[in-house]
């Protein structure tokens, strides 16, 4: 394992001045504090002790009956087959889930490029990583077949498949129904992430994974991260109950349950708010913010940048002339109080070579966007003097 080197740079971000366009966290003014407050509140003051005490593994279950109710009015995910289980923010599903599927040598499938923090998780029980191309459309189906036959113990598929991080593709419906098929005519588990799915901010939504099966090859994974707020770290995996069972141990050998006022919270603001009337009013939000960065980038960066303009998320993977220097440009940039991700952060052999950086337009302001893009372009005329 190595440091997450999204994390390494964001302790540069907190140098006075500098602009993070190397962030992964929601524009603040998108948390709904005042909801959050008045809710622990409310909790606090009938009950604390409910709030307080040790909860199951599973998940609160007022928590659980309403994610199971919106998942089913929305995305159509759910079905007899299936069981939600809370976890402490999304990750957490990846962890448990390498925990249940595989052993130490055998093989997780990736987008490649792909999460850093699931990668690391990945890594971290001792799996072998095979990495799958994306296209502007997702992953190359034609190559994931090869790698599922390459690799007769590969345990699950992982994707993310919502304006995916880094890359901000999204995969197609025929690739979504593509990557079922295969995992279905290969007994294979697919991790489906979608953190960023509620983000959407043009096009059209598309079917989850997870609503295309039967309750038997999918584990999806949703987050409350990016729709309410980081801090809260409630998040959900909606799992087939053949492995619900292993699921529920490994949770309790992690951190026997997720907090239990966190989870109160979540589910109140089921109860008494409009949810989805949030969440389309945080999509405009980033709306703005991604319009507001691609105008930048077409004006001042494209002679040395292009990009696939992504329909939604928090990322766009863009790609430098081949003749500039990834790394040092990054390190230039530093010099100009920008911070961006290197691409090589998200590949699986991370010394191969790449021409990517990933930008982040929901930190920054929508000052500092069109800042430090400016610098993005007065870095680039330095380099090439």
């Amino acid at each position: 394992m190595k440091p997450s080197a999204t994390r390494e740079i964001l302790k540069v971000t907190s140098q006075p001045g500098m602009i993070a366009f190397a962030g992964g966290s929601p524009d603040t003014s998108a948390f709904p504090c005042e909801e959050v407050k008045k809710l622990s509140s409310q909790i606090l003051s009938e009950n604390p002790v409910s709030a307080l005490v040790y909860g199951v593994s599973e998940g609160y279950e007022p928590l659980r009956e309403n994610i199971k109710c919106w998942l089913r009015k929305n995305d159509n995910i759910g079905c007899e087959n299936d069981s939600i289980i809370i976890t402490s923010g999304g990750t957490q599903v990846m962890d448990l889930a390498t925990r249940v599927l595989t052993s130490p040598g055998d093989t997780v499938i990736c987008e490649e490029p792909s999460f850093i923090g699931s990668l690391n998780c990945f890594r971290s029980h001792g799996c072998k990583l095979v990495g799958v191309e994306i296209d502007d459309d997702g992953m190359n189906i034609d190559k994931l077949r090869q790698a599922v036959k390459d690799n007769p113990n590969a345990r699950f598929i992982y994707t993310i498949p919502n304006f995916q991080n880094p890359g901000g593709t999204t995969l197609s419906l025929e690739k979504r129904r593509a990557m079922l098929k295969i995992a279905k005519e290969n007994n294979l588990i697919i991790l489906e992430d979608d953190p960023y799915g509620k983000l959407r901010t043009a096009g059209e939504s598309l079917p989850t994974i997870k609503s295309m099966d039967n309750g038997e090859n999918v584990i999806y994974a949703g987050s409350f991260s990016k729709i309410l707020a980081p801090g809260i770290r409630v998040a959900f995996a909606v799992v087939p109950n053949k492995i619900v069972p292993a699921f529920t141990i490994a949770k309790q050998v992690s951190d026997v349950h997720s907090g239990v006022l966190n989870q109160m919270i979540v589910s109140r603001w089921f109860d008494e708010y409009d949810v989805d009337e949030h969440i389309r009013e945080i999509q405009k939000i980033y709306r703005r913010k991604l319009n507001l960065m691609c105008d930048c980038l077409d004006e001042y960066c494209s002679d040395f940048i292009s990009y696939v303009r992504p329909e939604g998320g928090l990322f766009i993977w863009a790609k430098l002339d081949e003749k500039i220097d990834m790394m040092q440009y990054v390190k230039k940039l530093l010099e100009y109080k920008v911070a961006v991700v290197p691409g090589t952060a998200f590949m699986i052999d991370d010394t191969a070579e790449c021409h990517y950086i990933r930008l982040n337009y929901s930190t920054p302001s929508d000052e500092n966007i069109v800042l430090g893009v400016k610098s993005m372009a007065q870095a680039i005329n330095e380099l090439r003097v």
